[in-house]
């Protein structure tokens, strides 16, 4: 394609009649206070879409306009253009052939940015025009930071000798932010934020150091030959979290924050000696997202409602329940955000304070100088409270104390790790809690998990495992004809999983005559069986199969969190 000659967009758009003359001298005055190009100031001031101002652009110039979130792309082949370039110029390169390129451009009028890249890449460009979203993203996921770990890990690696070398002069040097302990790190954190991975661990093992990514719930490895940089890394993520370099042979906890590609990420870490040194885990909490609120968490609105009506109440036991990672923690906030209230005294114990929240008195459990969850529990009392948030009741004397709190004035929330809710109050039998008070203080369970979202992107109809249409239909009772189902193909947006971003799965068991008569009498299995028969319960199998009607998520991700189907 020869080199297109300089065109003005506004006058073409005008004449063309897709905005108005006034139109174009607002976007041309808001365009000189800001800087911005024409294109993308007219598309924020929402008087042309992106799609709309790119499908124009594609006939007035005869260039290719393309979904590149669908395009089969070759990663090497992108790569050859540097990231700071591809960035710069909102472009991604997707072929390069012995006489030409092919250019995906979210802007095919800058000719400066052509004649920049004609000059780099010393060859005839052929332009694609695609969405600028469309492009960042598949920028992101081509342009991840597995090779750039790889040769910063080979650095270290170098620089490092296996007998004779001070972990303490390398990380508190003054080139510290030139080091490659610290090159790496760093690359480590934006290649997890670009995949909005929620934890990474750090694996050394004999041979080989392994980085995983937990992402959507699920983890993903990288695997390093240069297994002796795991000690450098630990020793400068260990001084980050304040902790003790040169214990080794205990667990350890700690926390620091960092900015990362425009996020404020709050990393939980946690050390754990293992037979081939220590093992690392992060966990990554994005504060710069605030804090959900129950409308937001997807929770069904009939089910909403009724847990609603129940954190208004001024006293009893509100008890959110499941296994680790399945979003306890958020609801939590999420509820205690709904009562947070001037005239509302709230105190927490909590192991570890996760977010910061206003007007709420926040408690670390610190067990290593006896301050554990009864000790604040019990001093919290004296504090005056009015609602109480309990981070875990992990053992017999937390949950006797905070069900007495429940019994006497106070709004108390906390959890367990339990499957279901059902099981939640029979643990507290067998944990040693007495029937006749569980049964006064508890009003409601709220059971969760998370499933993972169909990508919207990539969504295609399919058809089930013959396995699986038996269990719906002996086991569930449930027509497999009656249900589109769906799945995701992989796609730039979902890293090519056919998944993105995650929903909860809830139980909620609201307490009846005849299930606090069943705790009253200390009988697990009357109590199971009245739960079950509870007018408005319904399953986590059910409320996830409502979420494979909608298309939401697959009928794996059912069986994956049921243990069911296989």
């Amino acid at each position: 394609m020869d080199p297109i000659k300089k065109i003005r967009i506004g006058d073409l758009l005008v004449q063309n009649k897709i905005i108005s003359h006034e139109q174009l001298m607002t976007a041309l005055a808001d365009q000189k206070k800001s800087g911005r190009k024409l294109g993308r100031t007219l598309i924020d001031l929402n008087f042309i879409s992106e799609t709309d101002l790119l499908n124009f652009l594609s006939r007035q110039l005869q260039i290719p306009f393309i979904d590149i979130a669908h395009y089969q792309k070759d990663d090497k082949v992108v790569n050859e253009l540097p990231e700071n370039l591809a960035r710069r110029f909102r472009v991604m390169l997707l072929e390069n052939n012995e006489h030409d390129v092919l250019l995906a451009m979210t802007d095919p009028t800058d000719l400066m940015g052509l004649d920049e890249l004609t000059r780099i890449l010393k060859k005839r460009i052929r332009q694609v025009v695609v969405r600028e979203s469309d492009l960042l993203k598949a920028i992101d996921q081509s342009y991840r930071r597995t090779g750039e770990i790889n040769d910063l890990a080979g650095k270290l690696d170098e620089e490092l000798s296996d007998h004779d070398f001070d972990f303490n002069s390398l990380i508190t040097s003054n080139e510290v932010a030139e080091a490659p302990v610290v090159k790496l790190l760093q690359s480590i954190f934006e290649d997890a934020a670009q995949v909005n991975a929620s934890d990474i661990h750090i694996e050394p093992d004999e041979k080989v150091l392994r980085i995983r990514q937990r992402v959507d719930g699920v983890l993903n490895e990288q695997i390093l030959n240069e297994v002796k940089i795991a000690s450098a890394l630990i020793v400068r993520l260990k001084l980050m979290s304040g902790l003790n370099i040169s214990e080794k042979r205990l667990p350890q906890d700690g926390r620091f924050s960092i900015r990362i590609k425009g996020k404020m990420l709050d990393i939980r870490l946690s050390t754990l000696p293992v037979t081939h040194g220590e093992s690392v885990v992060m966990r990554l909490l994005d504060h710069s997202q605030g804090l959900l609120n129950l409308n937001k968490l997807g929770i069904p609105k009939e089910l909403l409602e009724r847990f609603k009506s129940h954190i208004k109440n001024p006293h009893g036991l509100i008890l959110v329940t499941g296994p680790t990672g399945s979003g306890k923690t958020t609801t939590l906030y999420a509820a205690l955000s709904e009562v947070n209230t001037p005239e509302t005294k709230i105190i927490t114990a909590e192991d570890p304070v996760e977010f910061s929240l206003p007007r709420i008195n926040q408690s670390q459990v610190n067990e290593k100088i006896g301050l554990t969850f009864s000790s604040v529990l019990r001093s919290a009392l004296r504090q005056d409270p009015d609602v109480i948030l309990v981070g875990e009741m992990r053992d017999t004397e937390t949950a006797e104390i905070a069900i007495r709190a429940s019994i006497t004035g106070h709004l108390v929330f906390s959890t367990l790790h339990t499957n279901g809710a059902v099981e939640t109050a029979t643990r507290l039998l067998d944990m040693g809690v007495e029937g006749y008070i569980l049964a006064s203080a508890l009003q409601v369970i709220i059971a969760q998990r998370l499933v993972r979202r169909i990508c919207e992107y990539c969504a295609t109809d399919t058809e089930i495992e013959e396995a699986h249409q038996t269990w719906l239909e002996e086991s569930l009772q449930v027509n497999s004809q009656t249900i589109n189902f769906k799945q995701g193909q992989g796609c730039q947006h979902c890293n090519l999983t056919g998944y993105r971003g995650r929903i909860g799965v809830y139980e909620l068991l609201e307490m009846r005559h005849e299930t606090l008569d069943a705790l009253r009498r200390n009988d697990s299995a009357a109590f199971t069986l009245a739960a079950k028969n509870t007018p408005g319960f319904t399953p986590f199998t059910e409320c996830a199969l409502e979420f494979v009607r909608q298309g939401i998520t697959t009928l794996d991700e059912v069986i994956r969190i049921t243990g069911s189907g296989r």
